[in-house]
């Protein structure tokens, strides 16, 4: 039987209502009080959104499996972090393997305010559900779990930072607590566990220059169709 830490969550003076979330041309849009927001993770990683379709479209085999590792692993941690019992014997050996190895870096969480949580920017037009907001090493932190196959390099991740930068920004509008810390935890399968902190106010202005830029993108994209669409309407006039 693994060794399991008995995490404290502490009593909520906020609520935290669930978005719901639709997809609009294969990207997710939420549901907000202020109207539909495109999701985190489609703003911060918007300029990768090529490279990875071309790549799932190569290896399609390979994108299910990190897509199911991804699941399998964040729902182990989540269930973890929740003081659920976690039998690794009905975890597939891979995915038991990349938490296993992720259990000294979770361990060192505790006074957890949420666990998947939705939350919501108006400043940042952006919602999505964050992994995790705790102290980590003592320090209020937004957390986010990765599952890797090989070792993440700084200069390629900044994405991540920003997906965390916008949560701590969503955190702060939402609960009025302010979040100088995030801890991004990666497990990779041949490079053992990855660390990566920083505060966010490191990543606010690269991360406001990537929401301009996707929305200028957009109206751009939404033009184009409108004058296509108005051009084959005069044509079949």
């Amino acid at each position: 039987m693994m060794n399991q830490k008995k995490f404290v969550h502490v009593d909520k003076k906020w609520h935290l209502e669930p978005l719901e979330h639709i997809l609009i041309n294969n990207t997710r849009w939420y549901l907000s009080p202020v109207g539909e927001i495109p999701s985190v993770t489609t703003v911060t990683g918007w300029r990768k959104t090529r490279f990875f379709a071309e790549w799932r479209s190569k290896n399609p085999d390979e994108s299910k499996r990190v897509l199911r590792r991804g699941n399998i692993l964040h729902s182990t941690i989540e269930d973890y972090l929740n003081n659920e019992d976690i039998d690794l014997s009905a975890i597939p050996p891979n995915e038991a393997g990349l938490f296993v190895q992720m259990k000294k870096e979770l361990d060192k969480i505790d006074n957890i305010h949420e666990v998947e949580a939705s939350l919501w920017s108006e400043t940042a037009a952006l919602a999505g559900r964050v992994d995790c907001v705790a102290e980590y090493n003592g320090r209020l932190s937004v957390i986010d779990f990765k599952g890797s196959t090989r070792k993440k390099h700084k200069k390629d991740i900044g994405n991540y930072f920003m997906q965390a930068t916008a949560y701590a920004i969503a955190w702060q509008e939402r609960t009025d607590i302010p979040v100088d810390n995030f801890a991004i935890i990666i497990s990779t399968e041949n490079d053992g566990v990855q660390v990566f902190e920083d505060n966010p106010i490191n990543h606010t202005k690269v991360l406001l220059e990537t929401i301009e830029d996707y929305h200028a993108k957009l109206e751009s994209q939404n033009k184009a169709i409108e004058n296509y669409l108005s051009k084959d309407v005069a044509i079949q006039g």
